[in-house]
């Protein structure tokens, strides 16, 4: 099984134990960076975009929150999976995100508007937490989105910001506790923050964690090489033995296998 989380405006300089325990395990028995990079415009609905089609958003062309048809199509990473044979999950609470990938090339999704509530993505967890137990998908996508809200509402680094980064960090060990021992696990965030707001080309909005644990993955291992959110797919495509499609711009990030 491969599970992919997202926390939603996660900046890596907020990933400390004390905050996020669960996170802070994943990060000393995998291998990590927290000087990753987002892309330009450094906002949610682009950055997934990006994430899943492995190419820039002057590629695919959504440039705000509002979701547009590529010009030019392509398929994204859970298209690609579902051509080859894999069953994909798909659990949200941010509605936008449903335009990442085709119809008809999720197995299963779960989306409930709640992302406004400070307990939104314990729901999430819990129906993650059953769809990995029950129905055992080959790639599942899990997506915390309060932190960037609470960013929103009062501050990146702000004390309400670190308290619902440690409720989302307890969400992250309910998934955690349902996944076999054999899967392969990547954590990471689409884009940081600064004051109240992102979207900019700042360090603080463009740096993200991105973290990687499983079967054959390095315990502990700092990253030398740089990581773009672009080469998401392409390593999860080789979690799930597939080829990526040859117009993704990304590459599997070599240095995370032992």
């Amino acid at each position: 099984m491969v599970v992919f989380v997202m926390i939603d405006g996660l900046r890596p300089d907020a990933v400390m134990p004390a905050h996020c325990p669960t996170l802070a395990s994943v990060l000393a028995r995998g291998a990590s960076t927290l000087r990753a990079t987002s892309v330009m415009p450094s906002i949610t609905l682009p950055c997934h975009m990006s994430i899943f089609h492995s190419v820039p958003p002057a590629r695919h062309g959504v440039t705000t929150n509002e979701w547009s048809p590529m010009a030019r199509p392509l398929p994204g990473l859970m298209d690609v999976a579902h051509a080859a044979g894999r069953r994909c999950a798909f659990i949200y609470n941010w509605e936008p995100l449903r335009n990442v990938s085709q119809p008809r090339s999720l197995y299963m999704s779960h989306f409930r508007e709640n992302v406004r509530t400070p307990d939104g993505d314990n729901i999430n967890s819990e129906v993650a937490a059953r769809t990995i137990a029950d129905d055992r998908p080959d790639f599942i996508f899990v997506y915390f989105g309060t932190v960037d809200e609470v960013g929103h509402d009062y501050g990146w680094l702000s004390d309400e910001y670190f308290a619902q980064l440690a409720k989302v960090d307890r969400a992250l060990g309910v998934v955690l506790q349902a996944v076999p021992a054999d899967s392969h696990l990547l954590i990471q965030s689409d884009h940081g923050g600064h004051d109240r707001s992102h979207g900019t080309d700042s360090v603080e909005d463009m740096t993200i964690p991105w973290i990687v644990a499983g079967p054959g993955i390095r315990s502990n291992h700092a990253l030398v090489d740089s990581v773009s959110l672009l080469d998401t797919a392409p390593t999860l495509a080789r979690f799930l033995n597939i080829a990526p499609h040859p117009q993704w711009e990304g590459r599997c990030v070599e240095e995370i296998f032992q």
